[in-house]
């Protein structure tokens, strides 16, 4: 794999990230920056590696329906080739809830992969977002791992089994950096709830890794404390610690917080707790 993101990586919203955020997330030691919702164009990923020197940057995701293959194989060569080594092209199908499109997902993925093929996007250059045993086995076999999203540590072990070895592995994890349980809840369950509990992949997904119908319909406590690890810095720490120990490459942590004014200073006591090397 040509793109090395270090074992801990942020995950943030296109809307939250800009060049001095990023320029900072590098400061602190973070190994990669994970777009959500990146658009076709890079444009965003293009600043942010403006911005810095070494933090990997990848998108979670570019959406397979909404995004033309060769838009994004352009894009990607135009990025890839002004910062070899510092960017991964993250793509994934969505979901049926947010296109009247959706329909053979599978093979329209693999008509995706196939279409980057010919529009010269390395296998090593791109990652695929997977959760059931399918397309998991489809990352394996087309690209250079996997980004899962909305899953827990169980989840990362079964993926590493069908991965195998050498293979990117890199769970997203929600955290709350907050000591006060019910607090921390209330975000996280907010967070989760919607829209990720009514979108029927991650409903199958969680599912079948052992949560029950009333878990996700009421977004009950043990659904939101696996989903969203809450605590003080050291319990959320252990908590993306247990996707590594589990089988992952790297886990990026997507900081859930009620103000803007908080994420920066949860973002820093963070890396102080995981003891990143600050730049």
């Amino acid at each position: 794999m040509a793109v090395a993101p270090g074992r801990y990586g942020i995950w943030a919203v296109g809307d939250q990230l800009t060049p001095e955020l990023a320029a900072r997330i590098e400061q602190l030691g973070y190994g990669a920056i994970w777009i959500g919702s990146a658009p076709p164009d890079l444009r965003l990923a293009e600043s942010l590696l403006d911005a810095t020197e070494r933090v990997a940057v990848a998108t979670g995701i570019v959406n397979m329906w909404s995004s033309s293959p060769s838009e994004v194989a352009a894009s990607y060569a135009r990025v890839a080739g002004r910062y070899p080594d510092r960017f991964l092209l993250g793509v994934g199908i969505g979901h049926p809830e947010a296109t009247g499109e959706y329909r053979n997902p599978y093979a329209t993925i693999v008509s995706y992969l196939d279409e980057l093929d010919a529009g010269g996007v390395p296998v090593e250059g791109r990652a695929l977002a997977a959760l059931g045993p399918k397309v998991l086995a489809l990352a394996r076999d087309r690209t250079a791992g996997a980004h899962p999203y909305l899953t827990t540590p169980q989840h990362t072990r079964e993926a590493r089994g069908i991965l195998g070895a050498g293979k990117l592995l890199a769970p997203e994890q929600k955290v709350v950096l907050d000591t006060d349980v019910e607090r921390a809840r209330a975000l996280g369950r907010e967070k989760v709830r919607n829209p990720y509990l009514k979108l029927s992949n991650y409903r199958r997904n969680l599912l079948r890794i052992g949560f029950t119908e009333e878990d996700l319909d009421t977004a009950s406590d043990a659904l939101v404390d696996a989903l969203v690890v809450h605590g003080d810095a050291a319990t959320v720490v252990a908590g993306l610690t247990a996707h590594l120990d589990a089988g992952a490459d790297h886990v990026c942590a997507q900081i859930l917080v009620r103000e803007e004014a908080e994420y920066v200073p949860a973002l820093t006591a963070l890396a102080a707790s995981l003891e990143l090397r600050r730049v």
